[in-house]
């Protein structure tokens, strides 16, 4: 489902190579198309197969930060510009605007641009690429908007959601009404269940005691549940006798 589902940034004009030509491009276009590696594309689409490969330019994560990071400092009405203009054509060109949101400053203006490209978002990579260090500073705002996001119709609106529960809220922000709410979350789509048997994995490492009874009620469809004690299973964080007990929890399919 997740592969076939309507994408939202729209087709770029091709030619022979898939890509537009040099004439046709934008200015960070032609800077993003600087730092192309075409052995990078080749493994990168890979593990991204929602992702049309003629989109994709092929930069690394560092470069691409290094970038983003650089431009918004010295071009930061470029990149204010940039972000206005949704959707972009390319993977890479949604993966730096979701880097530029990562060094706004400002929480609120950071909030909202979150919330304004979350619905562009298509594929786990550029959904799990980012998490503004704002956020952490106004944990209680964020975690608002995080139970409106985790009832979004849009997978990655709750993916996302979910992930920032684990990466934020799993340590001292932690509430156990959390654990509740990500099992709740009902869905058919493959990147939003394997978002939360990752949560439910670390919630395991850090939160054992409040998130084993989600394991042993078997809360979560038999996919979701498995996959939650499979991640757990490959942390080194768990000692073996616990994890010895986790294997008898799984679900025979």
């Amino acid at each position: 489902a997740a592969r076939n589902r309507k994408r939202l940034n729209r087709q770029p004009h091709k030619n022979r190579t898939g890509l537009n030509t040099m004439k046709n491009q934008t200015t960070i276009q032609k800077r993003l198309f600087s730092f192309r590696d075409e052995a990078y594309k080749d493994f990168n689409k890979k593990l991204i197969p929602t992702v049309d490969e003629d989109t994709m330019i092929g930069i690394r994560m560092p470069v691409l930060k290094k970038f983003a990071k650089e431009f918004f400092k010295t071009e930061n009405a470029q990149a204010a510009d940039f972000m206005k203009n949704l959707p972009h054509r390319y993977f890479e060109e949604n993966n730096l605007h979701a880097f530029f949101i990562e060094n706004i400053k400002d929480f609120d203006t950071a909030l909202f641009e979150t919330e304004k490209f979350l619905p562009f978002i298509d594929n786990w990579a550029t959904c799990d690429s980012f998490a503004p260090p704002i956020f952490k500073k106004h944990p209680d705002a964020v975690y608002k908007k995080i139970l409106e996001w985790i009832r979004s119709k849009h997978a990655y609106t709750v993916r996302y959601a979910i992930g920032l529960l684990l990466s934020n809220y799993l340590d001292e922000l932690f509430k156990p009404e959390m654990l509740k709410i990500v099992s709740s979350v009902e869905s058919q789509e493959y990147y939003v269940n394997m978002m939360i048997a990752w949560y439910f994995s670390f919630a395991l490492i850090k939160q054992y005691d409040a998130a084993v009874p989600y394991i042993e009620k078997r809360t979560m469809a038999p996919f979701t549940h498995n996959k939650s004690i499979q991640k757990a299973l490959e942390s080194r964080r768990i000692p073996d006798d616990t994890k010895a007990y986790l294997r008898t929890l799984k679900i025979k399919m």
